[in-house]
């Protein structure tokens, strides 16, 4: 993660930047995350919480154009996090725009449950959906999830995860998939990194990018978050 000097901490608003001095002091650990959501009090909470958390810098932007030049400015982000519905256009595409642009991780929290934008958001990318009902707890849980390389999925709307995305063109279903794959993807699914599942099974990193690698090609998506999907909807892994 980018790091950031100790009590070096800002808020990057809309309308400027705040002063350290009015900043709560962050944790040792430190990164830095964009916050795009319309309503202030929901985003200034969101930074709050992100600062809370031991974000040392956090941008702020209140529309899909605001989101677009504070990306441009500061360049990827460690974490991201915004809603779907923007006064000036679509959160999905946003979220498109900044995975191309190299940010590698992105949490949705939103207002909505419906399926389609529950999947079209893990589709486009993001890591993370997360529902504006949410506790303070769960949002952080599913921060944390992300910042350490997994996928968070609010309790009430994974089921809806399993149960459609699917990949145009392929097969999709994962019966072909062996036992250790089985147990790579489940891991994949917990949060764990290639690092920690090789750990885990006693295998080298090496070891466990191959196995993803075949689980790609059997499932037809190298995207982490869809072959997590694919294999929670055939029911093979929880």
């Amino acid at each position: 993660m980018a790091a950031v000097a100790y009590g070096a901490a800002v808020r990057s608003t809309p309308s400027g930047t705040l002063p350290a001095s009015m900043v709560p002091h962050p944790r040792e650990e430190l990164f830095s995350a964009l916050v795009v959501d319309d309503h202030p009090l929901l985003r200034e909470a969101i930074a709050s919480r992100l600062t809370s958390m031991g974000a040392g810098t956090v941008h702020e932007a209140a529309s899909v154009s605001e989101a677009r030049a504070r990306a441009h400015a500061c360049g990827p982000c460690d974490i991201a996090v915004l809603d779907l519905t923007l006064p000036d256009g679509s959160g999905l595409d946003l979220v498109g725009e900044l995975r191309s642009q190299g940010w590698q991780r992105i949490v949705v929290l939103a207002s909505s449950d419906e399926p389609a934008a529950v999947r079209s958001a893990f589709q486009a990318g993001a890591q993370a959906y997360l529902l504006k009902s949410a506790s303070a707890s769960m949002v952080s849980d599913g921060v944390r999830r992300v910042l350490d390389g997994g996928l968070y999925a609010d309790p009430n709307v994974a089921p809806l995860l399993a149960s459609g995305t699917r990949v145009t063109g392929t097969d999709n279903t994962p019966r072909e998939l062996s036992a250790r794959e089985l147990e790579v993807l489940q891991l994949v699914a917990d949060g764990q990194s290639n690092k920690e599942i090789g750990g885990a099974l006693s295998l080298s990193a090496l070891t466990v990018k191959s196995h993803l690698s075949r689980i790609g090609r059997k499932l037809g998506t190298g995207d982490r978050a869809q072959m997590v999907a694919l294999a929670m909807r055939a029911g093979v892994i929880r």
